[in-house]
């Protein structure tokens, strides 16, 4: 290269050609430091994941699968990127937000981290086109696969709780409602319908917000009675359907597979039925009669008894359920009850949850001798 001013009429012309080359240098070196730190986002938003697929789920498959994305995200990482790397220069290292430095719950952290993966693999695989075309290709497939890791794993999480949890509440119209519902989370409760028939919508969705808020700083399950539409607009966990409601299919291609949707039965038939649709669980009743359930007669304990023996899937004994009955309804078989008016009117709902929990939890199975799970 000429050094530039020391030449006749030519240095114009040199000039121009090392400010093009100089340039050229520099937008070269800036995409360098792009991918690389995109990179390192990537790989340390994964990394967060993968700790809670370990830990706190005992998943070997899901941290297998953010493993092998790591792995892949480290391939591309190439010394020639980290040599462009200028930390003490770079001005986002000093900004931070509010929403960055506090998360709320298990899966507020998740879903941070699923962004932060999901932008940097976008920004990698824009800037990745200047640098090689095969790296952009590389990263628009795994961002579809970072996309279907966290409905799995989101979708996971849920079915695991699910198998967990004993006690289901039902709401009912209640002037205390979130009070009422947070005392019986604080009590070890874990999975909360929302139930109300006679509500506006506009109403509804409030109360669904709310209701949803606060089981996702309980790290509770919660679930729209019916309707799905309410259930897509509030990210619930998934619906309960009635008989009437809308078939399972048609609920599973709206919801999407990795939410829950349950079913009510009252009888053999239609166990069967729902459990051939795929339901994620049932319930079975009404074990005794109930104003919520008006002019529909008892299932009885003999349909307990009968679900305890064929159900494959969570089933929850529902309808007049309360801390008089509970040991019947243990006794014929369920681990597994859906309360209403025993937790909504309770003047205590978080030592009622709790007498509810201990009972089906720590009753002995009479034909092993082993507790309840």
């Amino acid at each position: 290269m000429k050094e530039v001013g020391c030449y006749d009429e030519n240095t114009n012309g040199v000039v121009v050609m090392v400010k093009a080359h100089n340039q050229k240098e520099h937008i070269q070196q800036v995409v360098y430091r792009i991918l690389d730190a995109n990179l390192d986002r990537a790989r340390e938003g994964l990394r967060i994941i993968e700790e809670w697929c370990r830990f706190g789920l005992n998943s070997a498959q899901l941290v297998g699968e953010c493993k092998k994305e790591r792995q892949e995200l480290a391939s591309w990482h190439t010394a020639e990127l980290r040599a462009a790397r200028n930390t003490p220069d770079d001005p986002g290292t000093a900004l931070t937000h509010p929403q960055e430095e506090e998360r709320t719950d298990i899966k507020s952290l998740l879903q941070a981290n699923f962004c932060r993966v999901q932008e940097a693999l976008r920004v990698i695989e824009e800037y990745s086109k200047l640098y090689n075309p095969n790296m952009g290709k590389a990263f628009k497939q795994m961002r579809y696969r970072i996309y279907t890791l966290e409905s799995g794993l989101m979708g996971y999480q849920r079915q695991q709780l699910l198998l967990r949890s004993h006690l289901y509440l039902v709401t009912s119209p209640s002037e205390k409602l979130l009070e009422t519902v947070e005392a019986a989370l604080k009590g070890g409760l874990t999975l909360v319908q929302y139930r109300d028939k006679v509500a506006d919508d506009t109403k509804r969705l409030e109360q669904a917000q709310k209701l949803r808020q606060l089981c996702n700083s309980y790290g509770a399950i919660f679930i729209i009675n019916d309707r799905v539409d309410l259930a897509l607009a509030v990210d619930a966990d998934g619906v309960h359907l009635g008989q009437q409601d809308l078939p399972v299919a048609v609920a599973r291609q709206l919801l999407g597979p990795h939410r829950l949707i349950g079913r009510s039965t009252t009888n053999l038939q239609e166990m069967q039925a729902a459990i051939a649709d795929s339901a994620d669980y049932i319930g079975v009743g009404p074990v005794y009669e109930t104003p919520t359930k008006e002019g529909k007669p008892a299932a009885g304990l003999e349909y307990v008894s009968y679900a305890a023996k064929n159900c494959p899937i969570p089933w929850f004994a529902i309808g007049g359920i309360d801390t008089s009955n509970i040991n019947d309804v243990i006794n014929a078989g369920a681990n597994r009850v859906a309360v209403v008016r025993s937790l909504i009117e309770a003047e205590q709902p978080t030592l009622v949850t709790q007498f509810f929990i201990s009972q089906l939890t720590n009753r002995v199975r009479p034909e092993n001798g082993k507790p309840y799970i």
